[in-house]
């Protein structure tokens, strides 16, 4: 009665009519704006503006799933065009946290058009059958509905934001040379004073030089010279700081390099999680952990790139071009695992729409 009585007679269907629509317009024109934003980066209104209608898209959608919950009597995952909304809410509040920590308009230039194709696709593509609200069937009347989905596309949320991020890096450095300062989460090594060491005021290598040498980093074609003995006791040598780098004295592609792989470090533990909820909760509906359908096989798929991304980055010291190549080809498997094979295979997570 309250609801009714806020939105002046209109039922939760119609509500929800509105809102699907809206949603759909507000995102069209943020992405119009951040477009607007890049080709004039001058009059910098358009980008705040632009940020001001995500944050609207992102309220829309917020109570385009409330409405649909009140109204159904269920948290609203169970079909394709619930799943589309939420995943795009998903994207829209990862936009947010990406835009929190670059500054980068680049953001908003990217996500926005994802963000509009996904809501115009389930909103103006899906059918109306497919929109309605359906009677939960008995595998997903269980709270592990949930826990598994929400968490599943939250991981793709921040796994398409990262992913896209690292496209933008690829766009930014076409045909230039890279040079990032640091490391992936944007610290810097600080030396210490030639004074502070007598062992080292002795050497004739540069301070720097050692620092880098003793973390295994190599500053320049002159590093890879014979260094003297006393390098290679790097125990007794005093381990170089890490100071993070101000967000003013880095380069556009290593603040996409960097928003990138934390955005890509939020995801990939989500993605883990969401995996382990849904074997349990296979075993509980279907009596198996896991069967290889062909989500399984595809979600473990997406799980194995992002894996490889983050061990060529923590470990092997990864940066730039390589990882972003990675990280791209890791936006088009999230898309085929979570899209692809629902709807063109066939399966125990398959829509069924197409075949």
């Amino acid at each position: 009665m309250v609801v009714l009585a806020f939105t002046g007679g209109m039922d939760l269907t119609q509500l929800q009519g509105l809102l699907n629509n809206a949603a759909f317009a507000i995102c069209f024109a943020a992405m119009l704006l951040y477009w607007a934003g890049a080709a004039f980066p001058q009059v910098k209104l358009l980008a705040e503006l632009g940020l001001a209608g995500m944050i609207g898209a992102n309220l829309t959608m917020a109570a385009l799933l409330t409405a649909r919950w009140i109204d159904a009597g269920y948290f609203p995952l169970s079909n394709l065009y619930e799943s589309l909304f939420f995943l795009a809410w998903g994207i829209t509040a990862l936009h947010l946290l990406a835009l929190y920590w670059s500054r980068s308009r680049w953001v908003g230039v990217m996500t926005a058009p994802v963000v509009t194709g996904i809501v115009a696709f389930a909103a103006l593509v899906l059918p109306e059958d497919m929109q309605a609200a359906q009677p939960l069937v008995p595998a997903l009347q269980s709270n592990w509905l949930m826990m598994h989905v929400t968490v599943m596309l939250l991981s793709y949320a921040a796994l398409l934001v990262g992913s896209l991020l690292s496209v933008s890096f690829l766009i930014v450095t076409r045909g230039q040379p890279v040079q990032l300062k640091g490391n992936s989460l944007g610290l810097q090594f600080r030396a210490p004073q030639r004074s502070t060491h007598p062992e080292w005021a002795e050497s004739p290598t540069p301070v720097s030089e050692l620092a880098y040498a003793s973390a295994g980093i190599r500053t320049s074609p002159a590093a890879t010279s014979p260094l003297p003995d006393r390098v290679s006791e790097t125990k007794s040598l005093p381990t170089p700081a890490l100071e993070p780098l101000p967000l003013q004295q880095l380069t556009l592609a290593e603040i996409l390099d960097n928003t990138s792989y934390r955005l890509i470090g939020l995801g990939f533990p989500l993605l883990t999680i969401g995996i382990i909820a849904g074997a349990v909760w296979a075993n509980e509906a279907w009596g198996t952990y896991w069967s290889w359908d062909p989500k399984e096989t595809w979600a473990l798929i997406t799980w194995l790139v992002f894996a490889a991304y983050l061990h060529a980055r923590i470990t092997k010291g990864w940066q730039g071009r390589r990882p972003a190549l990675l990280a791209s080809l890791g936006f088009v498997v999230v898309w085929v695992c979570y899209l692809g094979v629902n709807l063109l295979g066939k399966g125990l997570h398959s829509y069924g729409w197409f075949f």
